[in-house]
Parts: structure tokens; sequence; C-alpha cells
């Protein structure tokens, strides 16, 4: 059995990232209102972390091991915090949905809130150093990982801001990732394994 060859990984989480940016696009106007919510947009919303992750995998692999130790642990951290917040999104898309928002108050106020920000920060957490460690390769564009991580913040924080910051975030995000994942298949036959 041949394993397929590098570049054709990247293609493919380079493909994965522009997907991710896609639904982070349909969440922004889901949530702004452009866009009604439906089955559809609940079902495809916990895909955004979920393709994210792949880019995050192969950024790393082609670029973040070169950050050593610190590389090593951001990227783990980051892909830490995106499948955590794959389930965030479940219980925000699939669960608080169906609830009166008495019940989501006092699910906030237990245990599931504590969950819930936990992941938050630790997204936060990971996004930043993740952003770092890319930097410090210095073989990542700066602009959309500064874009990514600028994005991050409104996201991970959206508890505490305003629904327009939080639309922002995400749509910032989406920029920064979309134009990673572009730059990663253009790049994806000329990255030295």
């Amino acid at each position: 059995m041949s394993h397929p060859v590098p570049a054709t990984l990247y293609r493919i989480a380079a493909a994965a990232g522009c997907g991710s940016a896609v639904v982070l696009l349909i969440n922004a106007a889901k949530r702004a209102e452009v866009i009604p919510t439906s089955a559809f947009t609940q079902l495809v919303a916990p895909l955004a972390q979920i393709l994210a992750l792949a880019l995050v995998t192969a950024l790393y692999l082609a670029f973040g091991r070169r950050a050593g130790t610190f590389g090593l642990v951001a990227f783990l951290l980051n892909a830490f915090a995106l499948s955590a917040l794959v389930g965030v999104e479940f219980v925000i898309n699939f669960v608080f949905n169906d609830l009166p928002d008495h019940t989501i108050g006092a699910l906030r106020d237990g245990t599931l809130g504590i969950a819930l920000t936990a992941a938050s920060i630790l997204f936060l957490l990971g996004t930043l150093a993740f952003v770092a460690a890319m930097l410090r390769s210095r073989e990542v564009p700066t602009t959309p990982l500064v874009l990514y991580a600028v994005g991050a913040v409104p996201v991970s924080l959206r508890a505490f801001v305003p629904e327009a910051a939080l639309d922002f975030g995400l749509v910032t995000m989406a920029v920064g990732i979309g134009w990673l994942a572009i730059w990663l298949f253009d790049r994806s036959s000329r990255i030295v394994t």
C-alpha cells in the first residue's frame, strides 16, 4: 500500500482549512441573523473546529516542529482546545438551542459553565501560543496568523463580549484561516519535509 506524498496531505489540510473558514462565515451569518438558523447551520457549526484541526496539524508538521519544544507544546495545547470546542459547539447548537433561557442559565451556573469557560480559556491560550510558535518559525506569513489570533480573542470570550464583537471575531478568524489555507495549498509542493 502506498502512502500519499506530503504535498497531497498538505493540500487536503488546506482544503479542510478553507472548509473551516466557510463554516466560520456561516456561523457568523447565522448569529448576525443574515441567514436563518436551520438544522443545516446547527449541524455544520462544530465542523469549523474539526476542519481547523487538520489545518493546524499540517502547519505544525510543515513548520512548527522547527520551533522545538515550545512549538510542540503550543500545537498540543491548540489541538486540545480545538477538540474541546467541538464539544462546546455541540452543547450550544444541539442542547442550548432546545432549552428555555432559565434552564440554560442554570446549566451555565453549574459545572457545565465551568467546563465551557475552561474550554474557552484553553482555546485562547492555545491559539496565542500556536500563533507565537508559527511566527517564531518565520516561514508562515504574519498577517493571517495575526488575524487568526485577533479573531480568537472575542470568540474565546464569547460569554463576555457583545454579539457584534463575536461576529467580528468569527469573520476575522475565517479570513485568517482561509488565507493560511490558500497559502499552504500554494506552498504544498515546495515544503521541505
